[in-house]
Formats: structure tokens, sequence, C-alpha cells
């Protein structure tokens, strides 16, 4: 896939997946749900939602360590900042031959603009909170919360998954 191409998809993406309303309870769900892909695609993740701000679900999967909760902290940063995937965000950078650090004077120690974290966003209401991966490659963990998603929001994944 082009990059060129993953940038419409991931257009796409942050348009179609969104929720009604998102609480307490569709975190647990959307935490849950993403556990369950991942024991059923045999990979271990670090799992983090996040609603306001606040950590509202983590589970570090059997298999993860303390480095893919520092990457969980960090891709989400960027995206709670941003309020775009951080996979786009990077894809973007890339194409730009920039980074955060170049651009806004963020620290790579603090931000990271890798696949796997992505804004919840409300209908009407904007973004609400941020669901964040660390485990396997970020393309693979960029994926992963958007079957996530997508299963959650109602959208069929041919729709909006990157290799459509």
């Amino acid at each position: 896939m082009s990059t060129a191409i993953d940038l419409e998809r991931l257009a796409i993406q942050e348009q179609r997946l969104q929720f009604n309303a998102f609480d307490l309870t569709t975190a647990w769900e959307l935490g849950t749900k993403i556990k369950l892909l991942c024991e059923a695609a045999g990979v271990a993740l670090t799992i983090e939602v996040r609603l306001a701000k606040e950590t509202v679900f983590f589970y570090a999967m059997p298999g993860t360590g303390p480095i893919n909760a520092d990457w969980v902290r960090r891709k989400r940063n960027a995206v709670e900042l941003l309020h775009t995937s951080s996979y786009a965000l990077g894809l973007k950078l890339d194409q730009e031959k920039s980074s955060l650090e170049t651009k806004q004077g963020l620290p790579l120690r603090d931000f990271a603009t890798h696949g796997g974290s992505f804004p919840i966003r409300v209908r009407g209401v904007g973004v609400v909170g941020v669901v964040t991966v660390s485990g396997i490659p970020q393309r693979e963990d960029h994926a992963m919360v958007v079957q996530a998603l997508a299963a959650l929001c109602g959208v069929p994944l041919a729709d909006v998954a990157l290799d459509a």
C-alpha cells in the first residue's frame, strides 16, 4: 500500500469510526473487544482506553512489558494533543520529512507518531478520549484498534480497513 492510499483510508476511518455516545461502559467494551481480538489472533498487546484524559481501561497482556506501556503513553500523548490517529500523524510527518519535535518542539521521549492510537469521537461532540495499543508492528497495532472500533460503531470493517 502506498502512503497516499493509506492516508486516504485513514481519513475515512476517522470520519466513519464515531460513536453516538461513549461512557465508561463503552470504554470497557472497547478494551475487552481488543483483548478478545488479540487472543483470537494469538498476539499480545498492552491496551489503554482513556475518557476525558482519564485512564478507564488498561490491560497488559501476558507477553508484553513495561516498554509497551511506555509506547502506549507516548502514542496517546500525541493523539490527545492533535486529535488524529498516531499512524496518520506518522505518515504525514514522514511525507513532510519532519517530526513533532521539529514542528512543535515536542520531545520524542513523551510523544510518538507510530501506529496504534486512535481518537475516540462522539458525533456532534468531537474527541472525548483515546484508545491505544502497543505490541505488534505499528500498522498491525493500528489495524487491531480499527477492527474493534468498526465492530462497536457498527461499521463494516471492509469499508474502513487499510487493506480493503
